[in-house]
Protein backbone atom coordinates (compact mmCIF):
# COMPACT_ATOMS: atom_id res chain seq x y z
CA UNK A 1 0.00 0.00 0.00
CA UNK A 2 1.68 3.34 -0.87
CA UNK A 3 1.17 6.28 1.21
CA UNK A 4 -0.96 8.18 -1.06
CA UNK A 5 -3.49 5.36 -0.48
CA UNK A 6 -2.51 5.10 3.19
CA UNK A 7 -3.38 8.26 3.57
CA UNK A 8 -7.04 7.80 1.55
CA UNK A 9 -7.58 5.01 4.05
CA UNK A 10 -6.78 6.95 6.72
CA UNK A 11 -9.41 9.59 5.78
CA UNK A 12 -11.92 7.28 5.95
CA UNK A 13 -11.29 6.23 9.57
CA UNK A 14 -10.79 9.52 10.62
CA UNK A 15 -14.74 10.55 9.49
CA UNK A 16 -15.80 7.31 11.32
CA UNK A 17 -14.13 8.10 14.16
CA UNK A 18 -15.83 11.55 13.81
CA UNK A 19 -11.97 13.39 14.46
CA UNK A 20 -12.37 16.73 13.17
CA UNK A 21 -8.73 17.74 13.51
CA UNK A 22 -7.07 14.74 11.89
CA UNK A 23 -9.71 14.76 8.83
CA UNK A 24 -9.51 18.23 8.19
CA UNK A 25 -5.81 17.62 8.19
CA UNK A 26 -5.49 14.53 6.37
CA UNK A 27 -7.66 16.34 3.76
CA UNK A 28 -5.27 19.45 3.22
CA UNK A 29 -2.60 16.71 2.56
CA UNK A 30 -4.54 14.71 0.40
CA UNK A 31 -5.31 17.56 -1.51
CA UNK A 32 -1.45 18.90 -1.34
CA UNK A 33 -0.89 15.41 -2.91
CA UNK A 34 -3.79 16.46 -6.12
CA UNK A 35 -1.47 19.76 -5.86
CA UNK A 36 1.72 18.08 -6.81
CA UNK A 37 0.30 15.21 -9.27
CA UNK A 38 -0.59 18.32 -11.43
CA UNK A 39 2.12 19.87 -10.73
CA UNK A 40 4.02 17.19 -12.31
CA UNK A 41 1.72 17.65 -15.60
CA UNK A 42 0.08 14.60 -14.61
CA UNK A 43 -3.15 13.16 -14.66
CA UNK A 44 -5.04 14.25 -10.95
CA UNK A 45 -6.51 10.30 -10.74
CA UNK A 46 -2.75 9.26 -10.57
CA UNK A 47 -1.15 8.82 -7.18
CA UNK A 48 1.85 10.15 -5.89
CA UNK A 49 4.95 7.72 -5.52
CA UNK A 50 5.80 7.26 -1.86
CA UNK A 51 8.82 9.42 -2.30
CA UNK A 52 7.19 12.47 -3.88
CA UNK A 53 4.43 11.55 -0.80
CA UNK A 54 7.53 12.49 1.98
CA UNK A 55 8.29 15.52 -0.12
CA UNK A 56 4.48 16.92 0.09
CA UNK A 57 4.66 15.65 3.94
CA UNK A 58 8.10 17.17 4.80
CA UNK A 59 7.18 20.39 3.40
CA UNK A 60 3.63 20.27 5.86
CA UNK A 61 5.86 19.41 8.56
CA UNK A 62 8.15 22.21 8.06
CA UNK A 63 5.45 24.90 7.34
CA UNK A 64 3.57 23.71 10.66
CA UNK A 65 7.20 24.05 12.75
CA UNK A 66 7.46 27.94 11.24
CA UNK A 67 3.92 28.68 12.02
CA UNK A 68 4.86 26.90 15.85
CA UNK A 69 7.53 29.46 16.18
CA UNK A 70 5.67 32.78 14.81
CA UNK A 71 2.59 31.68 16.95
CA UNK A 72 4.34 31.22 19.94
CA UNK A 73 6.56 34.35 18.97
CA UNK A 74 3.25 36.42 18.61
CA UNK A 75 1.92 35.06 22.44
CA UNK A 76 -0.72 33.09 20.36
CA UNK A 77 -0.51 29.76 22.30
CA UNK A 78 -3.65 28.37 21.10
CA UNK A 79 -3.20 28.60 17.48
CA UNK A 80 0.81 27.45 18.31
CA UNK A 81 -0.86 24.35 20.28
CA UNK A 82 -3.26 23.26 17.60
CA UNK A 83 -0.38 23.25 15.34
CA UNK A 84 1.62 21.21 17.18
CA UNK A 85 -1.14 18.49 17.65
CA UNK A 86 -1.21 18.75 13.55
CA UNK A 87 2.64 18.17 13.94
CA UNK A 88 2.54 15.35 15.63
CA UNK A 89 -0.35 13.81 13.92
CA UNK A 90 2.16 14.32 10.58
CA UNK A 91 5.23 12.62 11.98
CA UNK A 92 3.65 9.55 12.12
CA UNK A 93 3.38 9.27 8.24
CA UNK A 94 6.90 10.22 8.39
CA UNK A 95 9.91 7.35 8.43
CA UNK A 96 12.25 7.61 11.72
CA UNK A 97 15.47 10.33 11.21
CA UNK A 98 18.79 9.05 11.81
CA UNK A 99 20.42 10.10 15.73
CA UNK A 100 22.88 13.30 15.40
CA UNK A 101 25.67 10.29 16.38
CA UNK A 102 24.85 8.43 13.22
CA UNK A 103 24.88 11.78 11.18
CA UNK A 104 28.50 12.42 12.40
CA UNK A 105 30.22 8.71 11.28
CA UNK A 106 28.87 9.98 7.66
CA UNK A 107 29.78 13.59 7.86
CA UNK A 108 32.88 12.30 9.20
CA UNK A 109 34.01 10.15 6.10
CA UNK A 110 32.46 12.67 3.52
CA UNK A 111 34.87 15.16 5.03
CA UNK A 112 37.45 12.56 4.83
CA UNK A 113 36.31 11.68 1.37
CA UNK A 114 36.15 14.98 -0.09
CA UNK A 115 39.75 16.29 1.52
CA UNK A 116 37.91 19.43 3.75
CA UNK A 117 39.36 20.93 5.84
CA UNK A 118 38.56 24.26 6.38
CA UNK A 119 35.07 26.04 7.30
CA UNK A 120 35.04 28.00 3.77
CA UNK A 121 33.53 24.58 2.66
CA UNK A 122 31.44 23.84 4.80
CA UNK A 123 28.24 23.92 2.66
CA UNK A 124 29.71 22.27 0.29
CA UNK A 125 30.39 19.40 3.02
CA UNK A 126 26.45 19.57 4.22
CA UNK A 127 24.98 19.57 0.90
CA UNK A 128 27.35 15.80 0.11
CA UNK A 129 25.94 15.00 3.55
CA UNK A 130 22.49 15.23 2.79
CA UNK A 131 22.91 13.93 -0.57
CA UNK A 132 24.21 10.43 0.98
CA UNK A 133 21.43 10.25 3.57
CA UNK A 134 18.75 11.48 1.17
CA UNK A 135 15.83 12.63 3.64
CA UNK A 136 17.13 10.11 6.52
CA UNK A 137 17.93 13.06 8.54
CA UNK A 138 17.15 16.54 9.24
CA UNK A 139 18.77 19.29 7.68
CA UNK A 140 18.90 21.30 10.64
CA UNK A 141 20.97 18.20 12.26
CA UNK A 142 23.04 17.58 9.53
CA UNK A 143 24.14 21.37 9.73
CA UNK A 144 24.84 21.69 13.13
CA UNK A 145 26.36 18.10 13.08
CA UNK A 146 28.84 19.17 10.22
CA UNK A 147 29.77 22.96 12.20
CA UNK A 148 30.42 20.77 15.27
CA UNK A 149 33.15 19.12 13.36
CA UNK A 150 35.11 22.22 12.41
Amino acid sequence: MTLHQQIRGEIKKAMLAKDTLRLDLLRGILSAFMNEVVAQKRKPQEELTDEDALSVIKRAVKQRKDSIKQFVAGGRSDLASSEEAELQILQIYLPETMSKEEIKIVAEQKKAELGITDTQKLGMLVGAVMKELKGKADGGNVKEVVESLF
